[in-house]
């Protein structure tokens, strides 16, 4: 069975040493969502979701310590993105699109999300993006792949987690090892089709 997210990813890091990776899903089999995962400077990882059925199917893909059902808004602006999830407030500015965005805008996205693609490139994404992979073994034996076709930089963000100010804008870094792939160090709104090869 296999179930394919057409979205966004937006992955920031803080000074306060807090990680935020925000899925945005505009079609996918559970509809239109979006959901967030959250590590802290102490490494705990939470997942924000707006409801069971994205909860249970996020869990079972990734690795959390805390689930917490909550609305989670997501206003997408051409130059800002807004968040708000229960405990956790994000504005972000957005730049240009990347060296590798630019590249990555070349591919019609029909082969740009091809599985057989990410499998290809998932040796040279390792290293050149470290962290991050366009293939790998999620939970439950379940299979994923990442087909990106944009990436913009993120240059500013502001915010709190549980009330406490999440600090400056600083890279994804350490990994905040919700799953086999990290997004990339540097904070970023990649455009991507993620496809899920599962057995339940």
């Amino acid at each position: 069975m296999r179930d394919v997210f057409h979205g966004q990813i937006l992955g920031v890091g803080s000074t306060s040493g807090v990680r935020v990776v925000v899925g945005r899903w505009l079609d996918s089999p559970l509809g239109a969502f979006a959901d967030v995962m959250v590590a802290d400077a102490t490494g705990r990882r939470t997942l924000l979701a707006p409801t069971a059925e994205v909860a249970d199917y996020v869990t079972a893909t990734y690795t959390f310590d805390a689930v917490r059902q909550v609305p989670v808004t997501v206003s997408a602006g051409p130059d800002a993105w807004s968040v708000d999830a229960g405990p956790l407030q994000l504005t972000v500015a957005l730049g240009g699109r990347t060296p590798l965005g630019r590249l990555l805008s070349v591919l019609p996205p029909s082969v740009a999300h091809s599985p057989a693609l990410a499998s290809l490139t998932d040796p040279v994404a390792r290293v050149v993006l470290r962290g991050v992979r366009t293939r790998g073994t999620a939970g439950n034996g379940r299979r994923e792949f990442y087909g990106a076709t944009d990436q913009r930089a993120v240059t500013e963000a502001d915010g709190s987690w549980d009330g406490t100010p999440l600090g400056r804008l600083a890279p994804v870094w350490p990994e905040p090892s919700f799953g086999f792939s990290s997004t990339p160090r540097r904070p970023s709104l990649v455009t991507l089709a993620t496809t899920v090869d599962r057995t339940r």
